[in-house]
């Protein structure tokens, strides 16, 4: 197996890997691992910065209907309970792939597979995330035109393709910065009451009921 897949399969995506043996703090058996390196999985032993890495497990992968009030995170942060408290304790080795702030709500997957973790949340792969929005009033046409040419944010320029009326619309993007959608609307003077996320890259919500999970093969 070769060493960047190895250190995937613990949880990071190759490039992540291939960037740690680059830097030189990867080892096999006490010595530098190289780039493209081959090794027994079984029987290596692969350090990072001089600590053991985690034996590899087989990839799972978790759809979950988070609701709001939750963090994806695996630690509670101040009275808001995490999503690992949804799940049992099995599949708390899961990272989290696309994250959703506290208050939305919405499709979230789970996996220790870092590469599709990657191809899924990086605006390099173009994988399209739709997203349920409910606005605190009617969106003007003027302003649905400005976000779908493009609205400028301060870590740059926010595009949504956008259908529906009135208060509610469905958004389709292909990026994720840090509350986007929420900032977008909001640069144009709109709060966004509800966001829910219905799709991520292939994967649909369907009829997955709020804090159900389930498990599912990769696509």
């Amino acid at each position: 197996m070769r060493i960047n897949k190895y250190l995937a399969s613990t949880g990071m995506s190759r490039r992540q890997a291939d960037a740690l043996v680059d830097k030189g703090v990867v080892t096999v058996d006490g010595k530098p691992a190289r780039l493209g390196q081959n090794i027994d999985e079984h029987l290596s032993v692969v350090k990072i910065n001089g600590e053991p890495t985690s034996k590899p497990k087989p990839f799972s992968y978790v759809l979950l209907n988070k609701p709001t009030g939750f963090v994806c995170s695996q630690k509670q942060q101040d009275d808001k309970p995490t999503i690992y408290s949804l799940l049992p304790k099995h599949l708390g080795h899961l990272q989290v792939c696309g994250r959703l702030d506290a208050d939305s709500s919405g499709l979230v997957m789970l996996t220790n597979d870092g590469d599709l973790a990657l191809k899924l949340t990086h605006p390099k792969f173009k994988k399209q995330k739709k997203y349920e929005v409910t606005l605190n009033k009617t969106l003007a046409n003027v302003d649905r035109d400005h976000i779908e040419r493009g609205v400028k944010l301060e870590d740059g320029l926010s595009k949504l393709e956008l259908s529906g009326s009135g208060q509610k619309w469905l958004a389709t993007m292909a990026e994720g910065r840090n509350r986007q959608i929420r900032r977008t609307f909001n640069q144009l003077g709109y709060e966004t009451v509800k966001l829910h996320r219905t799709q991520l890259g292939p994967y649909r919500l369907a009829e997955l009921a709020p804090k159900e999970y389930y498990s599912i093969d990769k696509i």
